[in-house]
Parts: C-alpha cells; structure tokens; sequence
C-alpha cells in the first residue's frame, strides 16, 4: 500500500534507501539516526511501502504516549484514522483491526506475545525503536527475538533504532549492518550557566528563573515567533511545583501545559498539538518528551539536567524511579526536540564545564533494577540466560536474588523451574510480589496492589497502611476527617489500576483460590476474608516484623534484617507490622509504610513455615544460661516457654560462651597448677600448653566434658578448674611434672604446703614454728626455695632463702619482737635444737 507521505522532507529519507537495502539482503540492520531524523513515523510506513515482509510490522515504544501518538501521526500520513492501517496495542488499551498491517506496541505487549507464541503467527518484523533506552523488556524482547529467528522463524526481520546508541555492540549482537543517518533539519544552539548553582540552591527555583529568561530573549519583539518552550523535569512533582511557580509571572500569551505519563490523555494532547494562534505555549516535560514525539511548534528547550531511571529499592523490593543526573546522551536526545521544525535554542541548567563530568549513556536498566519479573519470564521463556543473546547480561548475584525470592513465593521449584503458580503470576501485569498476593487474596486485593505499586499517595502521614486505604475509599470524607496533604492524581491512577487489577484476576478465573508452594494452608479469599495486612504479608513474608525489646521503636524482619519506627508514630508500640516500604538502609531501614498484623494471622498464613524449636543460650543480661523453646516464623520468635528437659551437654555448650563473656581466670590450686605445667613446658617436655590464650581458645576440649551443674555467673564463680586442667595429664606426663617442677614441700610435721612457681624462684609459705629443727634451706631440683616465714598469725615474718644463716643471725630480734606479741607460743633460744610444732602453750 502506497503511503502519502508527508512534503516536509527528513533527514531520515536519505538513509531510507539503503535501509530497505539492508532488511532485503539481510533481514536484520541498526538505524542510527540523531533525534528529530522522523525515523520513528518514516520506517515503519517505507517498510510497508517496499512489502519487506509478509505479516504485521510490530514497532516497539518504550512508553505509552509515544506509541499512541506514532500511531495516529503514521495514520494521519494516510489519510486514516487510527486502527485501520496503523494501529496500537498497550496495556488496557489497543485501537487494532483486521486491516492493521502496522502495530505500535508498548515493550511489555512483545514478551508477552512471544511468551504465548514464541513463532510470533501473523508478525513478519520487529522494531525495536529508541533502543538507546536500553529499557529491561527492550533488552529482553531483542533477546527472545533473536533467538526465535535463530530456530523457529528465519524470515523474522528484525530492526533496531536508536538516536544516542552506540549501534556497534548491538549490531555485532545481531550481526546486522548499521545504516546511519546524517544531520539533524535544523541547527540548534545551545546556552550554558555562567557558573554552577550554589550547593543549597532549590533546582526548582533555578529552573524557574530559566524558563523565564529563555521566555525572554527567544520571544519576538513585535510578534509571537519565537515558538513554543519545551522544558524537561525529572518528575511529575517537580513539574506542579514550576507551574506553581510560574503562574502569574508569564506574559498573557504564554499558556502552561503539563506532559508526563500519568496524565490525562485528553490533556497530554493538548501539550502536544499545536497551540492556538497567538498563544506561546510552555510545556511542562517528563522525559516521555524526549523521544518519538513530535511537538511540532517547539523552538525552545530548557533542560533541568535530571531524569527518573528505574533502579531496585531494597525499602520497597521492587524497582522504583530515583533521580539523577543525565546523561550527555540524554542531553543531546533533549536539546534535538528544539530543532525538528526549524532552528532552535537550548537552554541548560549547568555550565559547560559540568558538562564533562556527565555519563555517556544511561546504564542499561538490566544492570540496576529489580530483577524478580525477568526470573519469571526466564523461567516461563525456559531458557538459560546465559545462552540468550543480552546485549548487556543480568548480574549473577541480582538474578540469584531474585530467584530466591520466586522461590520463596511457590513461582519457581528446587530446580529454578516454573511451577503452576508460578505460571498464574506470570499472567498478571504486576511484580511477582504483588502478583502472588493477587492470586491468593483474590481481586478484593487489587485496590492494595495498586497502591503498592504507586508512590505513597499522602504526604506527611503516619506510616499506617490504612490511611492511604482509607483515602482511597473515600477522598473527600478522608480530607475532612484527616489533616495530611493527599496527591490527588496519585490516587485517582490507584483507583483506575486497581479496577484494571480486578478484570484482569476475574479473566483468570482467580479467586484467591490457587495454592503456591508453602501456602497449603492458607484461607482462599473465598472462605476466609483477609485484612488488608494478612495480603501485604502474602506479598512481603520477609518483611513481616516484629518489635524488639526496649523504648525504642526497633524491630526485626522475617527475612533477618533490622528496621526502625519514629517513637511518637501511632504504629510504634505495635508487636507485629508488615513493613510494605523502607528508605532500604542495610543495617536498620527506617520504616515508611506499615501495616498491623496480629500473630494469629501470622500463625493462618504461614502455618506450614513456623517451626517449634529448643535453644539453650547464654544471656548477657540475665547472666545466666536460658533453655528455651521457640515458636518461630523465619527470624521471629512468636512464643517461647522453659526448656525442662534441657540435655546437659546443650547446657553446657551454651555455658562456654557465657565463660567466654565472664572471663576465664585461674586462681588458687588452678593458677598454680598451670603454672607448673607450663614452666615445665617451656623447658622442652611434652605437656600441654596451659597459657591463657590456648585454655580460652580450646574450651570444648578440656573444659566441656568437665562442665556440669554449672549455669549461672554465680556457679561458675565458685567452679574448680584444677581437676579439669589435671584431667589433661596423661600418668607419665603427672610424674614428669612431679618430678620437675614438684606441687608442695613436706614440712617436718608431714604436711604438704603448695610451692608457688609464679616468680622466678619457686616459693613456699610456712609458719616459724613448724621449722624449728630444721638447719639444711628447703630446695627442689637443687634449687633453694624461697620461703616466707609467717607469725602464729600468719602474717609475713621473714622471707630468706638461707634458713640457718637467719636461725644464726636476725632470729634473735624477731624473738624478742614475736615473744611480747605472742607469749603463749614457743620461742626458743636455738631453734635448730627445738622440735617443730604448731602447738601453742594451754591458758592458766
């Protein structure tokens, strides 16, 4: 069919010739084509016109406006309405007939198509357009493609687009040409800040005072031909602040207009069409703007410098869009919106130097978001992701995270394949999580999954989930009763998804009533209505929490990870949350959306995952070693009570580490007995090593077997070591200790009195009176003992190391001394004619 194309001449039709050339004999290529070339409505109609293939033409926009307004621009081109030659398909919406040969779908609408039907029946090519994207079901679908033309369909012709891409990684990817188009229609020049903003200043504020100077100096003097203003923002709650802003500071003629994805359609085609003679119209961009639309009266862009990119939150456990800065490439892609129609001006938002410090390419999202919908579709696709040809491959460690949680949640079986329901979650338009509540709880959880699947609706609010449903019920009563400001866009997208949700769960004849794998005890929606706090722990069962001991509103997650609550939050008190959303710190996350869930649903929901078990530990607090048994649902202890019958040995092995944490120190027969090992040790026998360092590191050996009856600080304090440090001398290894380094001195009375080796000497403590009679110097081994001579008393006396030099010299003068102070005691003259004793003289 012939198209009637438009007069105005693109640069892309330059390239169109070697393009067709390059499908024919190929059956693949890579345009590459700078932004405002018409690559998007041109192709797409040239390939119809050259009947390349049989079947549809399938082309691939990575967001919804875009593919809506490619379709209508390519059928306004001839001379139709939408849904005849030309149509679109996307979710919730489709304008298709039998005559379409054209079909612009959104990327999610390929996978699933080649999911029920990887042969692809009716469709002849695919182009992958804005590839530069490099969007997580743009990388997907080329794979999949790939490998469905490698197999089953080698007349699949496949075209990949982009303005910014480096097109020779994908081009070697596919093995295709790359065809280049040149220039751009118009020049474009570009104006810098003269200096870099002040760290604290507000982006928005700047922003602001950009657009009005560039509303200045591009404004005609005595008519209105300076054209429209395209700004770029990150985000739809920056574009509300501008036009807050900017109200009341614009000539008469300008006319605000907003542009992003979750507007009114109605309202998006205002931005886009031209406006009305006489009127400068200001449109308010997303980066929806930056490809594929035409907005033909744009002379103007001014760029703000940030963009959304989709990245895994660990708070949520889904993606979620953070902002950063561009890229050049995004840059580049922004300032050619200025140039598609004539010449243009581009305004941005930092100096030239910063320019340099910028990104090439934005990453590709594969590399940075969440990847638990790609596991699924992997695991439905039944493929190997490392045999699929990605342009960029989905990290290993993600990818294992991801399956993981499949896992968890019944999608995938012990050998990562898809289970049946793994399959029904696959069907849902939503992430895994939410799919998998869904599927349990029935539609009546639609209004939920929404919700979760969207920015918090309220701001300022408490964190309970409740809230935000109940101004989702009813938003006029909830902004009478409650006092937080409520986004009302936000919600009004909740309530449209949600009823969205629920046809689509009515389609597959879902009622709450499929069973995943660890839910075989869960009530379907249809016996049992779930609170709203039972469905987000179906959809987040590592995130269930409960509340720690303490002021502190401190709690710990199912899944093992710490979170915090403000104290003066009403949920702060609560025993158990669902935590639904976090500022994903790794350490202790604080909490930003929670639900209250009492233990008995706990206990329904997760009946067949909580588990019964003893634990004997030693308590830092208590001091003392607790045998308890616990009820527990992952790392949440739901109940414990005493463990009567407590083994000994468990008993005992908790006690080790409550020495560990009193401390072990030898003292008395112990400390003496280790020191004799180890001084004979350190003379080269064969002895165990009694050093402190080694008895701490090798409790379980020596001390274990030993540790009876022992359970408390108190019980260890009044514990002898000495037969457990003798119990690990062998017969031999006693009598070489014996014999080197002996444990007491027999005194003339026979009695044994322990030898101190801690000093240098070994030494010995005896009362004056037990060695009278004694004129050799006590000694061991050859070695003279030092001996510390004690009153009746027992109190130091004399300490000598030549006992017949004292009885000869100083004794005297002790006796005169010891003989006042104890008369009732022997003092003899000579005392190495006395006998020993330790008598002392009876009262009269």
């Amino acid at each position: 069919m012939a198209s009637n194309t438009s007069s105005l001449r693109l640069p892309i039709d330059d390239a169109l010739p070697d393009l067709l050339t390059a499908l024919q004999q190929h059956g693949r290529a890579v345009l590459q084509a700078p932004p405002g070339a018409g690559k998007t409505t041109r192709v797409p109609l040239a390939m119809l016109d050259a009947n390349l293939c049989d079947g549809r033409i399938l082309m691939l926009e990575p967001r919804r406006l875009a593919a809506r307004a490619a379709a209508e621009r390519m059928s306004d081109t001839l001379g139709e309405t939408t849904g005849q030659t030309i149509g679109y398909r996307m979710r919730g919406d489709r304008k298709i007939s039998k005559d379409t040969r054209i079909e612009v779908v959104t990327e999610g609408i390929l996978t699933r198509m080649l999911q029920s039907d990887p042969e692809l029946p009716g469709v002849g090519a695919v182009i992958f357009d804005e590839f530069h994207e490099r969007s997580l079901n743009a990388d997907l679908g080329l794979a999949f493609c790939l490998e469905v033309a490698s197999t089953l369909r080698e007349d699949l012709m496949l075209l990949v687009m982009s303005a910014t891409l480096d097109a020779a990684p994908v081009a070697k990817l596919m093995d295709a040409p790359i065809v280049t188009s040149k220039g751009r229609s118009f020049e474009v020049e570009t104006r810098w800040l003269d200096r870099p903003l002040a760290p604290k200043a507000r982006r928005t504020d700047a922003l602001v005072d950009l657009i009005l100077q560039a509303e200045r100096e591009t404004r005609d003097q005595t008519s209105n031909k300076g054209g429209g203003i395209l700004v770029f923002l990150p985000g739809e709650g920056e574009i509300r602040r501008a036009e807050r802003a900017l109200t009341g500071r614009l000539p008469g003629d300008c006319q605000l207009a907003p542009l992003f994805g979750a507007l009114p359609f109605v309202q998006q085609q205002a931005a886009i069409h031209p406006a009305a003679s006489g009127v400068r119209k200001i449109v308010l961009a997303t980066s929806i703007a930056e490809t594929s639309l035409t907005i033909e009266d744009v002379r103007v862009v001014v760029d703000m410098g940030q963009a959304r990119r989709a990245r895994f939150d660990p708070g949520s456990g889904m993606s979620r869009l953070v902002t950063d800065k561009v890229t050049r490439a995004e840059a580049t892609q922004r300032q050619g919106r200025a140039g598609r129609m004539a010449a243009g001006v581009c305004y941005r938002l930092w100096t030239k130097g910063e320019e340099g410090a910028l990104f090439a390419h934005p990453p590709a999202e594969i590399e940075a978001t969440d990847l638990t919908s790609l596991a699924l579709e992997l695991a439905q696709w039944g493929g190997d992701e490392t045999e699929l040809p990605f342009l960029t491959h989905p990290p290993k460690g993600s990818l294992a995270e991801a399956r993981a949680l499949l896992q968890m949640l019944g999608a995938l079986d012990d050998t990562l394949r898809l289970t049946q329901h793994g399959g029904t979650l696959a069907k849902l338009p939503l992430h895994p999580r939410l799919a998998h509540m869904m599927t349990l709880a029935g539609p009546a959880a639609a209004p939920l999954a929404a919700l979760m699947a969207e920015r918090d609706p309220l701001r300022g609010a408490p964190v309970d989930l409740s809230l935000r449903l109940e101004a989702l019920k009813d938003v006029k009563k909830f902004r009478a009763r409650r006092p937080y400001d409520v986004n009302t866009p936000t919600l009004q997208r909740i309530t449209s998804e949600a009823k969205r949700l629920q046809q689509a769960q009515q389609k597959l004849g879902g009622g709450g009533t499929t069973q995943a794998k660890h839910t075989s005890t869960r009530p379907a929606a249809s016996d049992h209505a779930l609170s709203p706090a039972a469905m987000a722990a179906l959809a987040y069962p590592d995130r269930v929490a409960q509340r720690r001991k303490g002021d502190t509103a401190r709690f710990v997650l199912s899944g093992g990870k710490g979170a915090i609550l403000a104290n003066d939050d009403p949920l702060a008190a609560t025993r158990f949350l669902v935590v639904l959303d976090s500022d994903g710190n790794p350490r202790e996350a604080k909490i930003r959306m929670a639900a209250q869930i009492s233990q008995s649903e706990i206990e329904t929901l997760f009946a067949d995952q909580i588990t019964a078990s003893q634990h004997c530990v030693w308590s830092k607090r208590d001091r003392r070693v607790l045998a308890e048994e616990h009820i527990s649902f992952g790392a949440l202890t739901l109940d414990n009570q005493r463990w009567k019958t407590a083994p000994d040995t468990a008993i005992a092995h908790a006690m080790l580490d409550g020495i560990r944490d009193l401390g072990l120190t030898l003292t008395g027969a112990a400390a003496r007995f280790a020191t004799r090992v180890e001084l004979v040790r350190k003379d080269g026998h064969d002895l165990p090593d009694f050093s402190h360092k080694t008895l701490l590191a090798t409790l379980e050996d020596w001390l274990l077997p030993m540790l009876t009856n022992v359970r408390s600080a108190e019980d260890w304090k009044s514990y002898d070591l000495l037969p457990a440090l003798k119990a690990q001398l062998d017969w031999g290894q006693s009598q070489i200790l014996e014999r080197e380094a002996p444990g007491s001195f027999t005194t003339p009375l026979g009695r044994k009195i322990p030898i101190d080796y801690a000093d240098t000497t070994p030494a010995i403590e005896v009362r004056i009176q037990e060695v009278f009679g004694v004129t050799r110097h006590p000694s061991i081994g050859g070695t003279a003992l030092k001996v510390t001579l004690l009153s009746p008393a027992r109190r130091p006396i004399q300490i000598t190391t030549n006992l017949p030099g004292f009885w000869a010299g100083s004794y005297d003068d002790v006796r005169k001394d010891m003989r006042a102070q104890y008369p009732r005691h022997p003092w003899p003259e000579d005392p190495t004619q006395a006998d020993p004793t330790l008598r002392a003289k009876p009262r009269k």
